[in-house]
């Protein structure tokens, strides 16, 4: 099924699940555990209430939830009339939803109430609700200011028949809208990016082949829906290839691996903070976590001593790498899982079938494999644009059809790619350039350090200088004196830390990804604190 492009839409993906699969296990939600027939049924009722609802070919519709039953039926039947989907970040305050809410001009919004504590309606509300939306359909809770519940949207679409779902869906072509995932913001206002359903299902079609996703895997999916990882990579994967899904609305390391050995999962992909916080977790050998086949992570720093854990004390057997951006349709590259534990912490995989990658340096000139510099990338995974931004996608995407990633990398002679750093994190230390990734990884050969993030703080006399945040490993005790003497044994010195703070954890956002704009802050306190010492 590698390359296979036998579905037309994504929707017709989950039709066609039903009569390959039947009555398997296809979702599992809590109480609600669905069969690839009735998911088929449900994304036909789903479909009848979007059309009932409006939606209608070339509409918006933000779904603003954590991940669910309700999560994936919204989006199919969304997909099914003819429109695309706009996943909203669970974690976002009510001024950053309404900015995705208004640029993509969504005319439905599907949210919730109560996850977290929040009220999402309400603190839409008070952020001046965008005028783009007309109706708000809530797939859990109340809120009095809603138009319906989900219970009656699904009635509303009794109004429609049956056979003017089947046709809509249908009527779906590959090149139309599947999604504008609106990327994650860290660093500016978030921009939406546009994806095809052909995009998206040729290439998860080539990711679960490359990955070894197989039909009966019963998938743990702890990445969130508004991201590529959980929505393609995950519940999408499984309908492509007969895999159960169980998603988890909240990470939670005891539900998790309580789950695993109830459910007898075999798939949890995740970052490197998921899988280094089962192996380190108190309580994990009074489970039974043997089912476990498969993971899948990616990060530009990953120790090495991870990946060979995670073989050696047999918690998977098979541990690979990816990457993917959501302006490439979440792949690039996916590692082999005959790869050794070196090649599958340092490199993030082959270029995948269909896709071009080059490196080039500061002017835009190609560089020899091996020598670092930009990853551009071209082929039919790569954005349509930015979503009502011309000027942003021309910037981003240039005449020929390479992507900038603003990733730092090199490419060897297999193609397989090693993604050092992302060019914004760069600080440069006296003249220097000095990037994160490379740092953090030479710090994790300490075997007291459990995770680090480094950052580059201001300094008078260098410019910058770097600030590392240290997780200690349990059983472990280091200092930043200790740190800081361990790096400039292990480093030049201008790479080596001029701060370090031990913490007891590192912010991440809700797709695991370290919140280095938050470390950046606290870096510039330390280097203030430490020149108000001086003078």
């Amino acid at each position: 099924m590698r390359g296979d492009q036998r579905w037309t839409s994504i929707p017709g993906l989950a039709l066609d699940a039903a009569r390959r699969f039947g009555d398997a296990e296809a979702f599992v939600d809590g109480a609600s555990r669905l069969s690839f027939g009735e998911i088929a049924d449900a994304t036909i009722a789903s479909t009848r209430a979007a059309i009932s609802a409006g939606v209608r070919p070339g509409d918006r519709a933000a779904i603003w939830a954590p991940n669910s039953l309700e999560w994936m039926l919204a989006a199919l039947g969304v997909m099914g009339a003819g429109g695309a989907v706009v996943p909203v970040n669970t974690r976002f305050k009510g001024v950053e939803a309404a900015h995705v809410l208004q640029r993509s001009g969504a005319s439905v919004l599907f949210t919730v109430n109560g996850f977290l504590g929040t009220d999402y309606v309400a603190m839409l509300r008070e952020s001046g609700e965008p005028t783009s939306v007309r109706s708000i359909i809530m797939l859990d809770g109340v809120s009095p200011s809603a138009t319906s519940s989900w219970d009656d949207y699904l009635e509303g679409g009794g109004a429609v028949a049956h056979d003017v779902a089947e046709r809509a869906i249908a009527a779906v072509q590959g090149g139309a809208t599947s999604d504008i995932m609106f990327t994650s913001g860290t660093t500016g206002r978030p921009k939406g990016v546009i994806t095809t359903h052909a995009q998206n299902l040729r290439a998860f079609a080539d990711y679960t082949a490359s990955i070894g996703l197989r039909e009966g895997d019963r998938y743990l999916i702890v990445n969130p829906f508004f991201h590529s990882f959980g929505f393609k990579a995950g519940w999408m994967a499984c309908l492509m290839r007969g895999a159960t899904a169980f998603p988890l609305p909240v990470f939670d390391l005891d539900v998790v691996m309580n789950c695993i050995e109830r459910e007898r999962i075999t798939v949890l992909p995740g970052p490197p903070t998921l899988l280094h916080g089962i192996l380190e977790h108190p309580t994990r050998r009074a489970h039974d976590l043997s089912s476990l086949r498969l993971t899948v992570t990616g990060a530009a720093s990953i120790p090495v001593e991870l990946i060979r854990r995670l073989r050696d004390e047999e918690l998977f057997s098979d541990v690979l790498t990816g990457y993917g951006l959501t302006e490439t349709s979440g792949l690039v590259s996916v590692s082999n899982r005959d790869d050794s534990a070196e090649t599958t912490a340092t490199m993030s995989g082959r270029v995948a079938d269909g896709i071009e990658v080059k490196v080039v340096d500061d002017q835009g000139t190609e560089v020899a494999n091996g020598t670092p510099g930009e990853i551009l990338v071209r082929g039919y995974n790569v954005t349509q644009g930015y979503f009502g931004e011309p000027e942003e996608t021309a910037r981003t995407i240039d005449a020929d059809g390479w992507l900038s990633t603003g990733d730092i990398g090199t490419i060897d002679d297999r193609g397989y790619i090693r993604i050092t750093d992302r060019k914004k994190d760069m600080f440069i230390v006296g003249g220097f350039n000095a990037y994160p990734a490379e740092i953090e990884n030479l710090l994790l050969r300490c075997d007291a350090i459990a995770q680090v993030a480094v950052v580059g703080a201001p300094d008078e006399r260098l410019g910058e200088v770097g600030a590392a945040f240290v997780m200690v490993r349990p059983g472990h005790t280091i200092t930043s004196d200790d740190v800081i003497a361990f790096a400039r044994a292990h480093m030049a010195n201008y790479k080596a830390p001029r701060f370090v703070e031990i913490v007891d954890a590192l912010p991440v956002n809700a797709s695991g990804k370290v919140r280095k704009f938050e470390l950046r802050d606290r870096a510039r306190a330390l280097a203030g604190a430490d020149a108000d010492r001086a003078g």
